[in-house]
């Protein structure tokens, strides 16, 4: 219903593309080429540590070798996480020196917490960990140029690709074409288009021929000694797939099928099994297998640590709501939380009133119920401090969907079509609506249907790096504090 009425982010997107970026069903098959890509960055940081110890002759002992397996692992998941050897494809030379500087930046950062924390920082040379720290992320961008000017052409090169036909001139179709085309990778040369009948704006959305019905593939195939065969066609159209599928039997081309469910608005979607037999995830939590105990175990240390260092603060704050209005200093409110659970959220009292009933109303512009004290609580989001014990119970995430009042809940699940999904996760003290602007009073249902439209797309792109960049813009939307009542 709402569907089409959402922020300028979300103008004129086509359906399953997603505000963040673009993400496969499943993942890149491990060809030669992904292997590299995946080892690169690890290795080239190992092969920059033996360097850096080699240069002022320290002995390679015991020590090294662990540092050498911990920064070998912490580089795989940051730099993959961060997927930075997709930086140079998508944005330049500059995209790829940011994106590999604040990786091995974030590497350094947890290995001095390592040392700190396991007192172990005596055993190394600071010369060498300083010049292991200067010289590593000079060493990965040579080492990417490198690669992809001279390495990458091992493996993708017009002796090695493979020659395709797309069965299907329809949506799926003309953006599998546009993959071909634009990510080097897939190293497919495509010749064109079958299908029985083609769409009235086929000749404005393609740049290859259609070649033919779905009669004439299976001798296309063998003249042309096509490999690979998508097929697009709308799952509705069982027995024309079918009969192609017979008529090339007679071929040694692979199959793939890609059915219109791709182009549905997939949450997580994935391809997976139950022994053995295929199946399709279309709406699925980020956080399973290790990603939940990635997930769990982050938001344990990062918030005990935040409340060691901030429990002076939560004092302080404690005493000024105490003793500027009466009223208790914990406000306590039900919400809705993972799949949909109620549970009780945290805050410091902001406000007069403490509302938790079938009917809550928002916070607005010079609302009259917030207290001297809360205006500063709530525009700084002060107020959100004691939710970091709400994430250590393991009922709230550092980074997630908001939670909302059940009340609010329960009115707007009706309005807005798909809006309980964001309870597949945990919900956070922070999120991606609340850092591109989605704060404060949602006085309309289009202002509402803007915020779970991001709570979707983070639902649909969630990694350890995107909740990195959610916390570091959250410090900056919370200094300069706009939409907050």
């Amino acid at each position: 219903m709402y569907q089409e009425k959402r922020t300028p982010a979300n103008k004129q997107r086509p359906r399953g593309q997603t505000i963040h970026e673009k993400k496969s069903v499943s993942g890149k098959p491990l060809t030669g080429a992904r292997v590299l890509e995946l080892l690169l960055d690890p290795c080239l940081v190992l092969f920059t540590l033996y360097i850096s110890a080699f240069i002022y002759a320290a002995e390679f002992g015991s020590h090294y070798l662990t540092l050498s397996i911990i920064a070998f692992l912490t580089s795989y998941i940051v730099f993959k996480e961060m997927s930075v050897c997709r930086s140079w494809q998508t944005g330049g030379i500059k995209a790829q020196a940011r994106d590999t500087i604040i990786a091995w930046l974030l590497v350094l950062v947890g290995l001095i917490f390592l040392a700190y924390f396991t007192k172990t920082s005596h055993l190394f040379s600071r010369n060498v960990m300083l010049t292991w720290a200067v010289i590593t992320p000079l060493v990965l961008m040579f080492g990417h140029w490198f690669t992809r000017t001279y390495i990458f052409k091992i493996f993708y090169s017009e002796r090695t690709s493979r020659k395709a036909i797309i069965v299907g001139t329809n949506e799926g179709g003309i953006r599998l074409a546009h993959e071909f085309a634009t990510d080097v990778r897939v190293n497919t040369v495509l010749h064109g288009f079958f299908d029985d009948r083609k769409t009235i704006d086929w000749d404005q959305k393609q740049n290859k021929p259609y070649l033919g019905k779905l009669s004439e593939v299976a001798e296309y195939v063998k003249e042309h000694g096509i490999g690979v065969i998508y097929i697009t066609l709308p799952m509705m159209q069982e027995q024309r797939i079918l009969d192609l599928l017979d008529d090339l039997r007679d071929t040694t081309a692979s199959i793939y099928f890609s059915p219109d469910l791709f182009l549905y608005d997939l949450i997580q979607g994935r391809i997976d099994d139950v022994n053995g037999l295929p199946v399709v995830a279309v709406c699925e939590t980020p956080f399973y297998g290790i990603n939940a105990f990635l997930k769990r175990i982050s938001d344990i240390v990062a918030s005990f640590s935040i409340l060691i260092l901030i429990s002076p603060v939560l004092i302080g704050l404690a005493l000024a709501v105490k003793l500027t209005s009466p009223g208790p200093v914990i406000f306590c409110q039900r919400r809705y939380g993972l799949e949909g659970e109620e549970f009780t959220v945290y805050k410091f009292r902001s406000m007069t009133v403490c509302d938790d009933g079938v009917f809550v109303k928002q916070a607005s512009e010079n609302d009259a119920r917030v207290t001297k004290i809360g205006v500063y609580l709530r525009r700084y989001s002060l107020d959100e401090l004691p939710q970091f014990i709400n994430v250590l119970q393991g009922r709230m995430s550092i980074v997630g969907p908001r939670p909302h009042a059940v009340a609010h809940n329960e009115e707007y699940r009706k309005l807005i079509k798909g809006y309980m999904v964001r309870h597949k996760v945990r919900p956070g003290i922070t999120g991606w609506a609340q850092v591109n602007g989605c704060r404060g009073e949602t006085a309309e249902v289009d202002a509402m249907a803007a915020r779970i439209d991001y709570d979707l797309d983070y639902l649909r792109n969630w990694s350890l790096w995107f909740d990195t960049k959610i916390i570091v813009k959250t410090v900056w939307v919370v200094l300069i504090a706009k939409n907050v009542y």
